[in-house]
């Protein structure tokens, strides 16, 4: 077989893995946690269906491949809840590990393109990753919101903590971050916020 087919063959294998990763934020119904596959394919979905809202010109096509490999280094590094106590250090150091080891799976060129998408998202520097994080933390906002509040309630988040972690959006989109808010002070009205 091919080398490098062999490689990409290994790599899609590993990412199946995603799918076992099991989120704190529920799916919109409220029906069960969702899983961080789940939760790639439906913040890539929204940033191409939002695409025209964001603060800068935008390649979209990059936002997309961010938002698809970002979240892989949770295979190895597991999902760090956004409003839980986490050493920052510490996370960085785990994911950076899982970035060298899962993309080192992928034939070198390719290990050097998915590590810069990579990268390039963590640091927010660019409009396309300012776009993808603003996806990232708008999509567990709609899904709380529409699932009644389920896990800001069972981990007693309050109104501020949802504000303070997700004020980034509108470095990516200040129309998302305006209807974020909007949400946020409605969640907090119906007490689905402390």
């Amino acid at each position: 077989m091919d080398r490098d087919l062999h490689q990409q063959i290994a790599f899609m294998m590993e990412t199946d893995k995603l799918k076992r990763i099991i989120r704190r934020n529920y799916n919109a119904d409220g029906s069960r946690l969702e899983n961080t596959a789940e939760h790639s394919w439906q913040i890539t979905l929204m940033a191409l269906t939002l695409s025209e809202h964001a603060e800068e010109s935008i390649d979209i096509t990059k936002v997309i491949k961010m938002l698809l490999i970002h979240d892989l280094v949770e295979i190895d590094a597991g999902d760090t809840y956004l409003y839980g106590e986490f050493d920052l250090e510490e996370r960085d150091t785990k994911e950076q590990q899982a970035a060298e080891r899962i993309f080192g799976l992928l034939p070198e060129y390719q290990q050097t393109d998915f590590m810069k998408l990579w990268q390039e998202f963590e640091a927010i520097e660019t409009p396309e990753a300012r776009f993808a994080k603003a996806i990232d933390r708008l999509m567990p906002i709609l899904n709380n919101y529409h699932s009644g509040g389920r896990s800001w309630k069972e981990n007693n988040i309050s109104r501020e903590q949802v504000l303070d972690k997700c004020s980034g959006i509108q470095h990516g989109s200040e129309k998302l971050w305006a209807y974020a808010q909007k949400l946020i002070d409605q969640a907090k009205e119906k007490g689905y916020l402390k």
